[in-house]
């Protein structure tokens, strides 16, 4: 069965075409379609096909899903530019032939006021439109996005934010690309299924402050303040206006309980417990990658 990766010059995407590789799908059934040339060509000297892509030109995606038997629809990564970009890449599956496409959106799309989901959920509601089978995997929050709260603890010894007691059920990227690879083995049993793909418990930032005092072997603390002084905050980092709105807002979910939901779905499609938190963050320290 051919499989096509879109995204596959990112994180995730990546990470997908490696899962489904481990899981022995041989390389040559495997399409990863980005717009990095250089990050494909890495991908095919693994022997993997690959496929340049523009979600703004739907020609080339046409092209790329032609002849596949599963899409796998990483979402594009341009907020505010995402409907048009998934409407595209779902007419495009439809009129190349694909047989079941699997999309990536976030965690509660359609019944949450997370700032990131209205895109996610018109996608949703397109591909229910489709008349292509489906499977929709929602990813919470990725765990490697605490890197920014490592990276400050070693700095300062502490970091800050405005989530208050708000829990967060992060799950790590390699996670969630291997349950999408586990959905793409075999997704007619998943025709329909959408799967709120979330660590096995949530964290508040005063676990994580401690589980930071313990990896880095001094006192970390989490330092929680009003929208307002936090935003002050990030402007003098030198964040501009549209970014500095945006992690408030984020904190602002997080402290509403947005991302707290923990459903069990990621670690039932694994079939073994979802790597943790603690996990993570030892791995991206002992990586140095938040020296």
């Amino acid at each position: 069965m051919s499989v096509v990766v879109t995204g596959a010059t990112g994180q995730l995407g990546r990470l997908a075409v490696e899962a489904l590789i481990a899981r022995g799908r041989a390389p040559g059934a495997i399409t990863a379609a980005g717009r990095n040339a250089d990050r494909l060509a890495e991908l095919g000297e693994a022997g993997v096909a690959t496929a340049r892509i523009d979600f703004d030109d739907p020609d080339t995606l046409e092209e790329a899903f032609r002849g596949a038997d599963a899409l796998l629809l990483v979402s594009g990564s341009e907020v505010g530019a995402r409907e048009l970009q998934h409407r595209n890449a779902i007419e495009a599956a439809r009129k190349a032939g694909v047989n079941h496409i699997v999309y990536t959106s976030v965690v509660k799309a359609g019944e949450t006021t997370l700032i990131l989901a209205p895109e996610h959920a018109l996608t949703e509601e397109m591909l229910a439109a489709s008349g292509v089978p489906y499977t929709v995997l929602r990813n919470g929050w990725y765990s490697e996005l605490f890197e920014a709260e490592l990276q400050q603890a070693e700095q300062s010894g502490s970091f800050l934010g405005s989530a208050g007691k708000g829990e967060v059920a992060a799950a790590s990227r390699a996670d969630l690309a291997e349950a999408a690879a586990a959905v793409l083995a075999d997704p007619a049993p998943h025709a329909g299924a959408v799967y709120e793909l979330t660590g096995d418990r949530a964290w508040t930032n005063d676990e994580v402050a401690a589980e930071l005092t313990e990896l880095l072997g001094r006192p970390v603390e989490y330092r929680d303040l009003p929208a307002e002084e936090h935003a002050e905050a990030l402007m003098d980092e030198g964040l501009d206006d549209g970014t500095v709105r945006f992690l408030v807002d984020l904190d602002r979910n997080k402290l509403d309980g947005e991302l707290a939901l923990v459903t069990g779905d990621l670690s039932r499609l694994l079939g073994r417990p979802a790597t943790t938190l603690s996990e993570t963050l030892r791995s991206l320290y002992r990586d140095g990658t938040a020296q």
